[in-house]
């Protein structure tokens, strides 16, 4: 392998290397701890499928740890566990990550072991069906589950037309046709190094992850791919009623809003914990507070590269549904015509800074914020910068951004009420 580019040695704890092949290598040393959290992020999700593969990035995610070139499932499964560390997965709609946890000292077998399961999976086809059957049953228990259950059904409006209405986790019809050559193929396109992201958070030196790192990756063939993305179209508003065999009414409250690299995604950040971010949000505070009408209400912000998405959700009485509404909508409009005093504006930015902290003190969520950022941003952003974007924010921003998010006319509402 050539000689590798160094990018960026600016900050005292970042280091930013792109190895000739592409791969990115994004690291944070913290020396006062004895953990690393070594994370592969795969910059491809449910929105890079095509019709007919919903859910393939989700199932290679589960069939990497069924076998590589050099490892048999039980291998995989041991090698971490047996040093004390972890392993795991997860896939989103823009992304895939496979991370280990460990001792400093396992640095090595944590790297070695991450990038053994992108780099050389051999999805065995014995395996195949087994897993098939698995993912079906998680499909399962997700449906079983209103609360999770109903925001796919939501996505599937507020996203219309679009991969990012599809569930992560695929649908059963496209599940049991995925085969060996399909799934290799997509790995192929995809999984290529300039889509890859290896991301290293706690007691580790930058040179040592780069030496590892270029070790792994000489054992990949796969030539750069372009990442072609489609930005979904207009949507309408619209009102789905569905039911289910549950005692308790689910609703969920949405509208199309701006993506991650929008310059007021701090101030809707901010406008979203002042509407429905924990127990002392205007939400909780009316609706459960005050009316006793639920247990749980929070708003929610998605926010991807191009486009996100902005509710409400809130579980209730079927018979208190419609009230909700108007409640949850009259919060609404006290945020649109009324600036937020000094004082709410101030916890809200407590929170969402404290929030951000004290996430830090763990190396799991350091490793995944600078993951983000490289694939989102491509350049490192401290947390004392982040910290002066928040308390930049003033109330005329949030009330700016709530009378262009906070408008129930765009608002698409999905109820699931109890029934067959």
């Amino acid at each position: 392998m050539s000689k590798k580019r160094i990018i960026n040695d600016t900050y005292p704890t970042f280091q930013r290397t792109i190895l000739p092949n592409g791969v990115r290598v994004v690291t944070e040393t913290i020396p006062s701890v004895r953990s690393i959290s070594v994370g592969v992020w795969v910059h491809t999700g449910s929105r890079d499928e095509q019709a007919g593969e919903e859910g393939i990035c989700h199932f290679i995610e589960h069939m990497v740890f069924k076998g590589t070139e050099r490892r048999r499932m039980h291998q995989i499964a041991r090698r971490m566990e047996f040093v004390g560390g972890y392993l795991n997965a997860f896939t989103g709609k823009e992304y895939t990550c496979y991370f280990a946890r460990a001792l400093d000292e396992h640095l090595g077998r944590a790297i070695d072991t991450v990038c053994d399961l992108v780099l050389e999976p051999t999805f065995p086809e014995k395996e195949l069906q087994k897993e098939k059957d698995v993912v079906i049953e998680e499909m399962k228990m997700y449906e079983d589950a209103p609360e999770d259950y109903i925001f796919d059904l939501f996505e599937a409006e507020i996203y219309a037309g679009h991969p990012l209405a599809h569930p992560v986790i695929g649908m059963p019809e496209t599940v049991q046709g995925f085969t060996r050559p399909q799934l290799l193929d997509f790995m192929d396109q995809h999984y290529t190094p300039n889509q890859i992201v290896l991301a290293v958070a706690g007691n580790a030196r930058h040179a040592d992850v780069v030496r590892l790192a270029e070790q792994a990756f000489a054992r990949t063939a796969r030539a750069p791919q372009d990442r072609t993305l489609v930005t979904p179209n207009g949507f309408s508003a619209k009102q789905v009623v569905a039911h289910r065999p549950i005692q308790q009414a689910h609703l969920v409250l949405g509208t199309r809003t701006i993506g991650v690299r929008h310059p007021n995604r701090v101030a809707v950040s901010v406008m979203n914990t002042i509407l429905g971010g924990g127990m002392s949000s205007r939400l909780s505070q009316n609706i459960r507070e005050k009316y006793g009408y639920c247990y749980n209400i929070y708003s929610f912000l998605n926010l991807h590269i191009d486009t996100g998405d902005f509710g409400v959700y809130m579980g209730t009485d079927p018979s208190k549904v419609a009230r909700s509404k108007k409640l949850i909508f009259r919060e609404f409009e006290k945020l649109r015509q009324e600036p937020v005093s000094g004082r709410m504006l101030s916890q809200a930015k407590n929170q969402v800074k404290g929030s951000m902290m004290l996430a830090q003190e763990s190396m799991s969520n350091r490793m995944m914020r600078i993951g983000r950022q490289e694939l989102y941003f491509e350049r490192y952003t401290t947390l004392d910068k982040v910290i002066e974007e928040v308390e930049a924010v003033t109330a005329a921003d949030v009330q700016a951004m709530a009378q262009e998010i906070l408008d129930p006319a765009q608002y698409t509402t999905v109820t699931l009420l109890p029934g067959a």
